[in-house]
């Protein structure tokens, strides 16, 4: 069975709207700002910002706060996107490498995706050793993977993950 996003909650309320999607922007480049901060950045008041706030965080369209870390400080600074193409799509052999790879050392994230590949991996790794270790202590001994094609990233255009 496929690892999920959890759903979002049912409401009663309105769809978002625009101040809502000024909040979602801010706090996406801002998850640490004060209500107050955030009040002021989309134009509206405290406590309104503080109703709004609340009902994105229990609707789930807010779904948590994190650190964004230094990749270098971590022993995560080679950037790693993988693609995936196993031998079937059974329930068993599908089942089998999403067990295997949620609990992968430096997973970043993981899509299962249409066309020539199944999923598409991205892992952040030390350096070229790690990565050798990923991909034939780890991956490649995953019952049911037939073919492992790996992209490092030379350089970050756009990296809303990782980037400060």
């Amino acid at each position: 069975m496929p690892v999920t996003a959890p759903q979002r909650a049912r409401s009663t309320q309105p769809p978002l709207d625009r101040v809502d999607r000024r909040i979602l922007d801010h706090l996406a480049d801002h998850g640490r700002s004060s209500l107050a901060d955030l009040a002021e950045a989309v134009s509206i008041s405290p406590s309104s910002a503080q109703r709004r706030l609340r009902r994105l965080e229990s609707e789930q369209v807010v779904r948590g706060y994190r650190a964004v870390l230094d990749p270098e400080a971590v022993d995560r600074g080679l950037v790693v996107h993988l693609s995936v193409t196993l031998v079937d799509h059974t329930e068993n052999t599908v089942g089998r490498f999403e067990r295997h790879v949620v609990d992968l050392d430096g997973l970043v994230s993981c899509h299962h995706v249409t066309g020539d590949v199944d999923y598409l991996l991205r892992v952040d790794v030390a350096d070229v050793a790690a990565l050798d270790v990923l991909l034939r202590r780890t991956l490649a001994r995953i019952p049911g993977v037939a073919r492992l094609t790996t992209m490092v990233a030379t350089s970050a255009l756009v990296d809303r993950v990782t980037h400060v």
